[in-house]
C-alpha cells in the first residue's frame, strides 16, 4: 500500500493483532491506533491521532529516545519496559518494541501487556496440550480395544471348554476386566464420535438446564446461584455438547463439596458475562462469552494444578480423570477455551466461547 492512500486502509492490517499497536511520525505523534489499543487506553482512534504517544508512558523519554535513534535508522528494533498510563483506569505493565518503517518515516509502536502475555501463553499451552492429549488418547484408545476384544473372545472360548465352575469363575473376572476396560476406552473415543451438530444457543437455557439435573442429584446441602447477564446473545453452537462440557464442570464441584454437602454450606454459582476484545489462542474476538462456575470448596490439590485437563488425572478417590479433558474438547469445538483459577474456599473454572 502506498502512502497516499487514508491511514485506515495504510494500516488496516493492525487492527487484526491481538496486542496493542500504534504508528508514529518520527516526532512522537499518533498517525494511527490500532482497536486493541483504542480498547485498553478507552479513547478512540480520532482523540489519539495527533497527540504525543510519549505522553501515555511512566516514563516519557524511553519512548522519545527510542524515536531519535530511529530518525536514522539506527536500530532494527528497540525494545524497553515501561507502564502504560491509562485515564481513569490502573496503568499496564508493557514491554513496547519500536521498529522503523524504511522509506515512509514512520515508526511502528507494539506493546504487550506482560500480564496478559502471560495469560496468552497459559492459553496456547492448553490448546497445544489438548491437541496432543486428543492424538494420544484416540491412537491408544484404538491400541487398547483390538487385543481387549481378542482377550475376552479367547476368555468365553475357554469358559465353553471348562467343566469346573470354580475355574469358570477365572474368566469371568477376564471377561468382566475386559468389559470395564472396553467401557472406559469408548469413553475416551465418545468426543471423537459424536457429530457436530450446530444450531442457535441460549447459554441460559444450558444452565438452567445443568442446575436442574445437578440439584436433582444433591437435592439437599447444596445451592446453585444464579447470576446472568440476560443481555448475552445466541450463538451457533452445539447445545447437547455445550450441556455436557458444563455438567461435566458443575458435576465435579459438586462432587469436591461433599463435606461442605453434608454440612449444607456448599455453593456453586453460574455467572454469565460477555467478554471483550478477548484473545483465545492467538485469535482475536471482538465479544466472547464468559461462564465462570465457581465452588467453595477445598480446592485443586497442589500437584496437579497444571494437569488437571490431562485425561486419567484426578484429585477424586474413584474419579475417572475423563470429565475436565471431554469439556475442554467440546469447548475447544465451539473455538473456545476452559481455564481454571483455584485456591482453598474459591475455584473458579472460565469458559469463554467466542461470540458473533
Amino acid at each position: 500500500m502506498t502512502s497516499t492512500q487514508p491511514n485506515a486502509l495504510r494500516f488496516a492490517a493492525l487492527d487484526m493483532l491481538s496486542t496493542l499497536a500504534v504508528v508514529l511520525s518520527h516526532e512522537g505523534e499518533v498517525i494511527f491506533a490500532n482497536a486493541a489499543l483504542e480498547s485498553t487506553l478507552g479513547m478512540s482512534r480520532r482523540m489519539l491521532e495527533g497527540g504525543r504517544f510519549s505522553s501515555f508512558f511512566s516514563q516519557p523519554a524511553l519512548l522519545d529516545q527510542a524515536l531519535a535513534g530511529g530518525k536514522g535508522l539506527d536500530y532494527a528494533a528497540m525494545r524497553f519496559d515501561t507502564s502504560l498510563v491509562r485515564p481513569v483506569q490502573e496503568p499496564l505493565t508493557v514491554h513496547v518494541t519500536v521498529s522503523p518503517l524504511e522509506d515512509s518515516g514512520e515508526v511502528v509502536v507494539e506493546l504487550w501487556v506482560l500480564d496478559q502475555q502471560v495469560r496468552q501463553d497459559r492459553e496456547e499451552r492448553l490448546v497445544e496440550q489438548a491437541a496432543a492429549n486428543k492424538e494420544l488418547v484416540r491412537n491408544l484408545a484404538h491400541e487398547i480395544k483390538n487385543p481387549l476384544g481378542g482377550i475376552r473372545g479367547a476368555a468365553q472360548l475357554l469358559e465353553m471348554e471348562l467343566e469346573s465352575r470354580e475355574l469358570t469363575e477365572y474368566t469371568q473376572v477376564i471377561i468382566h476386566e475386559a468389559d470395564r476396560l472396553q467401557s472406559l476406552v469408548d469413553r475416551l473415543l465418545a468426543p471423537h464420535r459424536h457429530p457436530h451438530q450446530v444450531g442457535d444457543v441460549n447459554i441460559h437455557e444450558v444452565c438452567e438446564r445443568v442446575r436442574s439435573l445437578v440439584l436433582v442429584e444433591y437435592p439437599q446441602g447444596l445451592r446453585i446461584q444464579r447470576d446472568y447477564d440476560i443481555s448475552i446473545p445466541e450463538f451457533r453452537g452445539d447445545r447437547a455438547q455445550l450441556i455436557q462440557a458444563l455438567l461435566n464442570i458443575v458435576q465435579n464441584a459438586a462432587q469436591v463439596l461433599s463435606e461442605r454437602i453434608e454440612k449444607g454450606d456448599a455453593e456453586i454459582t453460574l455467572r454469565t458475562r460477555v467478554a471483550r476484545q478477548v484473545t483465545i489462542g492467538r485469535q482475536r474476538y471482538k465479544l466472547a462469552l464468559e461462564l465462570h462456575v465457581i465452588d467453595n470448596g477445598p480446592g485443586v490439590p497442589e500437584h496437579i494444578k497444571e494437569r488437571i485437563f490431562y485425561p486419567l488425572v484426578t484429585g477424586r478417590d474413584g474419579g475417572s480423570g475423563l470429565g475436565l479433558p471431554l469439556a475442554q474438547t467440546f469447548v475447544q469445538r465451539h473455538h473456545g477455551l476452559i481455564e481454571c483459577e483455584s485456591s482453598p474456599g474459591c475455584t473458579d473454572f472460565r469458559i469463554l466461547v467466542p461470540l458473533p
